[in-house]
């Protein structure tokens, strides 16, 4: 759990500001929140090991830093299509009849918690961690924003709010 506190926050912090500033998914999260468990309710960089050639062409020198940049390769083109720059949940999700299953991203385009031999042991807790949060804190909790408020990325290895997430919390039910 420690391992994943960084990464965690920082997916946690961008998540409720993009819940805040769009409604709709937050009503959509909430219907599924609702339809699922309402019943039950009464900074480190990589290296090469050795000399090697990447599929693009760039070569690595034996020892040579990686740094990927995720903020940016979430908003390439080339990598998540045209409408990359939208907020649209519903595209990791598709529907077989009334079944929603979540779409398989390979790991190797989606890297955060990196790929193959080096994939993160605690990605599978990470993910519930967050759900927990996430699902607790909407439903009991509107997040909004405060106006005006500065919402940029920070430059580091793990991708922090600059200025933090400053928000007013409104208790939603009772």
């Amino acid at each position: 759990m420690v391992a994943g506190r960084d990464t965690v926050a920082a997916t946690l912090t961008w998540f409720f500001w993009l819940v805040s500033t769009h409604p709709f998914v937050e009503t959509t999260i909430l219907e599924e929140i609702r339809e699922k468990f309402a019943a039950n309710h009464d900074k480190n960089s990589r290296a090469s090991s050795n000399a090697d050639i990447l599929p693009s062409g760039h070569r690595l020198k034996k020892n040579q830093r990686i740094l990927l940049y995720f903020y940016s390769m979430g908003r390439m083109e080339e990598i998540w299509g045209e409408d990359c720059l939208e907020f649209k949940p519903e595209r990791w999700i598709s529907y077989d009849g009334d079944q929603r299953r979540l779409v398989y991203v390979p790991p190797y385009k989606f890297t955060s918690y990196n790929a193959g031999p080096q994939t993160c042991v605690g990605k599978g807790m990470s993910f519930i961690e967050m759900k927990l949060v996430a699902a607790n804190m909407l439903w009991n909790y509107q997040v909004q924003v405060v106006k005006g408020h500065p919402v940029s990325p920070s430059l580091s290895i793990l991708l922090y709010m600059k200025h933090g997430l400053e928000v007013m919390v409104s208790r939603r039910y009772g």
